[in-house]
């Protein structure tokens, strides 16, 4: 499961942000078989991209869907558009928003940091990747 490989990217020997974690942890357990460079676009996005907006969680896990089911560029469906809408909302439905300085507010604390937040999205994530994945075998 997603959520296994993101608590042990989440551990600071591999000090990660949580766009980094996310994506690390779905290149591992998709097998995507990503480079060094890929896996480091997410180093600008933790923190809500410096700016404490879109949390980090969220921006990893949106990259993972786009690698995982875009086949050429994002204009020849819309189904990444769709699967980013309901990752998004999900994520909302179940902490209340997106935004990385009130998410920060609400669940983190010094001894979990932003747990709370990376194992939404890991299992959010992992739902929608395992059910599209079906969809494809179908």
């Amino acid at each position: 499961m997603l959520i296994n490989n993101a608590l042990k990217f989440y551990s600071k020997e591999y000090d990660l942000n949580c766009a980094e974690i996310i994506l690390y942890a779905a290149n591992e357990e998709y097998k995507m078989n990503l480079d060094k460079n890929v896996l480091k676009t997410m180093a600008a996005f933790g923190g809500g991209m410096a700016v404490e907006g879109v949390c980090g969680a969220i921006s990893g896990a949106i990259a993972v869907l786009g690698i995982l089911f875009t086949k050429e560029r994002a204009h020849e469906s819309d189904k990444v558009k769709n699967l980013t809408k309901e990752f998004i909302e999900k994520f909302i439905e179940k902490l209340g928003t997106e935004n990385c300085a009130i998410l920060k507010e609400k669940y983190k604390n010094d001894d979990i940091r932003c747990l709370k937040m990376i194992e939404t999205a890991a299992e959010i994530l992992d739902e929608i990747v395992i059910r599209e994945k079906i969809r494809l075998q179908d």
